[in-house]
Order: structure tokens, then sequence, then C-alpha cells
């Protein structure tokens, strides 16, 4: 019996997580959990990419002394951001935060000269701030000259343990620098923020083998010997591979930090509709594209959390916001001021105080205010979904952290009226144990492995409630449009 381990780092948070599969069901355990965030140094928010390896090391030596002798392994993260690389190997700087303030303006910058339509029709992905091609273009030019390589987070993690560089596609397409119908960094595009195409590494699709660590590492730790797969790299691609879907009706929303909701297509969607709502296709494994809308989920919930010290955790916020009603107020949970600001609670009150609303002043009337309008969010963007496809949706598989939050589970399933499944929490890493075991050839595809998904994990169902739903959403509408204004 093979073991595998999954490398699964999010923006909050990153684990260890072994797996095996046998007599068609994967069993899970985790090895090694770390908190993950940015800090401001030298003018940025950065993370701190050497902890980040660090931590992955001492996860694998748990696994050693647990007595893993010898491993498959696929890393993780989430997407966007990106490692400067010397010709010697050596990062040239921490990377830079999805999140700092620098690329603020850098979209109407670019767009000046390649129109929105024009790079839409191109890449296919949304536009967004914090994507890859505006990060380049707000960059230190010089350190762009002296790069040789630019690796994405997965990526470049993997390259520091195999001394191997690719490009996983899954996460390559959110730079929103992939050309759609070429499959190649779009030469425009990269023009455009001065970085040639041989700063990236080859693209290569998930399930490719990239190789043993390196003999130096075994040298300073004492490590399992361990293979790494490039799995789907991009947290989110993970996550989809592992939500035990079944038939053509289904949507999926991976609650994270970033709430990800969208459909698995065969082909990509850049019909007029989907550029003017803003809807992205990533590529995804096996030939897919994940047709989604990026939300700005439990972050907003995590800022909460850190504002009150953690006295609160999770489950206690969640206990307080059923006690308060629902809908007393509507939050536009997309805004940019959202985004990053330095007091999340000061924030949503002045937002509620200038849209003549209700203020929520407890943690359970705060925390209640977010489910709410991301329930409302969510159910307004699953008919945009349905409508811009053509394709029905008659359930609603929720999977990552957010899937605990019965809460917001049910209220997601009474407003958008679908079928709402919860589980797995830990979709993110089985994806990735998945790509592994099909790469080894111990799951035939990913059909047969999410049909193991739902044979191994307990799922929760949310039916549809009674309730005057729609006259809530036409309230949430009306109110976000008049915030508009």
């Amino acid at each position: 019996m093979r073991n595998y381990i999954a490398v699964d780092i999010g923006a909050s948070s990153g684990r260890l997580i072994a797996g095996t599969c046998r007599h068609q069901k994967i069993e899970i355990k985790e090895i090694h959990r770390f908190k993950n965030g940015f800090t401001k140094r030298d003018g940025h928010d950065r993370w701190d990419i050497g902890r980040l390896i660090e931590e992955i090391f001492t996860g694998l030596e748990k696994a050693k002394k647990m007595g893993i002798e010898a491993c498959m392994l696929g890393i993780d993260t989430w997407a966007v951001d990106y490692v400067l690389v010397d010709k010697n190997g050596d990062r040239l700087q921490d990377p830079v935060s999805y999140r700092d303030p620098r690329t603020v303006g850098a979209i109407e910058a670019l767009t000046s000269k390649y129109s929105k339509e024009f790079i839409y029709k191109k890449t296919g992905i949304q536009f967004l701030e914090l994507n890859t091609l505006y990060q380049l273009y707000a960059e230190d030019k010089n350190l762009l000259e002296k790069a040789d390589k630019i690796l994405l987070i997965p990526d470049y993690i993997g390259y520091v343990l195999t001394g191997k560089a690719v490009s996983e596609v899954t996460n390559s397409s959110t730079t929103q620098m992939l050309n759609l119908r070429d499959k190649l960094f779009d030469k425009d595009l990269l023009s455009h923020v001065h970085v040639s195409a041989d700063k990236f590494a080859k693209l290569a699709d998930a399930g490719t083998i990239l190789g043993e660590i390196k003999p130096e590492w075994y040298q300073k730790y004492d490590l399992p010997a361990c293979q790494v797969v490039t799995v789907a790299t991009h947290d989110t691609a993970s996550a989809v591979l592992g939500t035990p879907a079944e038939g053509d009706s289904w949507a999926f929303l991976s609650s994270g930090t970033w709430s990800l909701l969208g459909m698995e297509l065969n082909v990509p969607v850049t019909s007029e509709e989907a550029f003017r709502e803003n809807y992205t296709n990533e590529w995804g494994a096996y030939g897919t594209y994940r047709f989604l809308k990026n939300i700005m989920g439990m972050w907003i919930i995590q800022e909460i959390a850190r504002h009150y010290d953690y006295r609160y955790t999770y489950a206690e916020m969640a206990e307080q916001a059923g006690k308060c009603k629902p809908f007393a107020q509507f939050v536009h949970v997309n805004d940019p001021r959202f985004n990053n600001p330095e007091n999340i609670v000061k924030e949503i009150q002045d937002y509620c105080r200038e849209t003549g609303q209700a203020v929520p002043e407890s943690i359970g009337e705060l925390t209640n205010c977010i489910y709410s309008s991301l329930a409302l969010c969510y159910a307004v963007e699953l008919e945009k979904l349905a409508a811009i496809t053509g394709r029905p949706i008659d359930q609603l598989y929720i999977v990552g952290g957010g899937s605990n939050v019965s809460l917001l589970n049910q209220l997601t399933a009474n407003l958008a009226n679908v079928k709402v499944s919860a589980g797995p929490q830990e979709a993110t890493a089985i994806g990735n144990l998945l790509v592994q075991m099909i790469a080894k050839g111990d799951i035939r595809d990913i059909r047969e492995g999410r049909k193991i998904v739902r044979q191994s994990f307990a799922i929760k169902s949310y039916k549809p409630q009674q309730g005057n739903w729609k006259a809530v959403i036409d309230r949430y509408k009306k109110t976000l449009l008049e915030t508009a204004k």
C-alpha cells in the first residue's frame, strides 16, 4: 500500500495530510498543521516563503517518525503570487501578497492599451487587481530584469525541493496571461509587462511526476524517500477535484478564505455575458475548466475573529450568529473596501451607516451579517451561473472549511432553492491526493476518484426550507444597486 502526502497551504494556514487508498476507500490523517499569513516588510505585505518550506520539512520529519519510510508528495497553495528566482536558483525577495495595495489602479493603466474585451477573449480570466498580470505590471522593473525565472508559489516550492521547475497549468491560468487558443503564455500581454516568455518554466499538466527530493535535503533533515508529483497546484483546482459530485447538474462552492463558486466545464465560456459578469475560466485538471466567480469568503469572518484577538472560535461565532435575526442589513461582500482594511469591524459598521442600515454591534450580529450577505451573494451568482452556461443547477456541493457552517449552508439552500451537500472539509487535500493516486495508477480516473470520495467521507445534506426568500433577495439586490450609485 503506497503512502501519499498532500501539502496544502492556504492564506491563513497550511497542513500536511497523509493518505492511503484501499478497498475503494481513502483514509487520511493530518500529520502537521501550521499558521500562515503575510506581514509588512520592506514596504510591502509579504509571505515568509522560507518558513513555509521549513514547515514542510518539519511535517515530513513527523511522517518519518510515524513510520512512513517512502511516499509520494503533492503541493497545492493559493494562486497568483510568485517568486522571482535568479540564475543561481536563489529567490530575489520574499513574495509580495496579492492583498498588497501596489496593484491599485493597475487594471485601468494596463487596459489603456489593450481593452478588457481583448484581454478576456484571449485569456477568459476575470479582472481582479490581484491577478499576476497586474502584479508584474507593478513589479520593480530592475528585479524583473534580474530574474531568471518567475515561479508561482507551489511551483517554487517544488523547485526548491527537487531542483526542477515547471509552470503547472491550473495555477498558471489564474495569472491572466495564458492564451486559451494557443495554450501558451500570451506574448502581447507579456510584452506589456516587460516580461519574456522564457522567464516562465515549461507548462505542465496536473499529474506530472516532478522528481525526487534533492539529496541535500536528506542530509539536513530526516525525511522519508519522497517523489514529488505536480498535482493541481491551485488549491481551488484541487478542491474541485475532491468534490464528491456526480451527474451533470451541479455546481461547486470551495469555501475558504475565498469563496469560489462555479461549474466544471469541458469548454471555456467567453461570451459577452460572462465578460460582463466577470466570470473566469481557470484551467482545471484533465482538460476541464473551472468556470467560476471569486467571492470574498471567510476572509471577512477570519478578520472579525482577529479583531477580537481570537477570543471566539469560529464555532462560537456561528453559534452567536444563529441567535440573531438574519438579513438585518445587507453588505456587498466583494466591495474592495473589505480587501485588507486596518479594522474590519469598523469597515463593516461604516458601510452600514453610510447605506442607512442597522449597524451590527455584537460578535453574533457581525457574524450573522456576513453569513447572511454571503448566502445572498451565492444565491444571486448561482442564478447568473445557470443563465450564462445554459445549464440547470440542482445541487450545490460546498467543500472546504466553510462546509462546517450549518447556518450558512442552510441559508444558502433556502435562498438559492437548491439541495446543498456539505463536505468534505479537507476536499483540497483530498483532490491533491487523488491526482497523485491517479498518476501512480492506484485510481483509474477522476470519476472513480469522486466515487471513492463519496464512499469515504461523511457528507451532510441541506434541503430548502419554506420562506419568502424571493422578497429577501429582491431587497438585497435593491440595496446593493442603491449603494452602487
